[in-house]
């Protein structure tokens, strides 16, 4: 991915006003990205941990999608694990979030929305590529390369994508 500018990620959002886009808290740390290893942006709200956002390159442009998670429930403590509908990648109990994404437009603004299992911390593209390693969760060892794996990730965020437009 080419690294962005705090410009380029305000202007890209498709599902929320431009005075929603403007005030959201973006990382501080765009400079120091691995933007080489990565196939999308994606970062979650330090002061409101159900927001997460993600910015990925689509049809010659940018494509900003704002997430919601369900909030945690305190002193609720969550069995099980998960896995990433993007990468594939299982995390145990919270580190797969149910990631709803409203829909661009009218059908947005009605209500309508799409859902999928992501990484809670939306560092798809750094699991698949090795660069981080899930707490107490992994990655399940394929025959596909390394830029195979990266393509399939890239192909279902932008299956997700194409589902906010429909």
């Amino acid at each position: 991915m080419r690294p962005l500018t705090e410009k380029d990620i305000r202007a890209s959002f498709v599902n929320c006003s431009k005075g929603e886009a403007n005030r959201m808290a973006l990382p501080r740390d765009l400079a120091e990205r691995p933007w080489e290893d990565l196939d999308f942006l994606g970062w979650r709200d330090p002061a409101a941990p159900d927001r997460g956002y993600l910015v990925a390159e689509r049809g010659g442009g940018l494509t900003g999608v704002a997430l919601r998670s369900p909030a945690r429930q305190p002193g609720r403590v969550r069995r099980g694990g998960g896995m990433c509908s993007l990468c594939l990648t299982t995390h145990p109990a919270d580190g797969v979030a149910l990631m709803t994404a409203p829909k661009a437009g009218r059908a947005g603004r009605e209500g309508d929305s799409v859902g999928l299992y992501m990484c809670g911390d939306l560092a798809c593209s750094l699991y698949v590529r090795g660069r981080k390693v899930p707490d107490g969760g992994g990655r399940f060892e394929e025959s596909l390369t390394v830029a195979e794996q990266a393509r399939r990730t890239r192909d279902n965020l932008l299956a997700f994508l194409d589902r906010l437009h429909a």
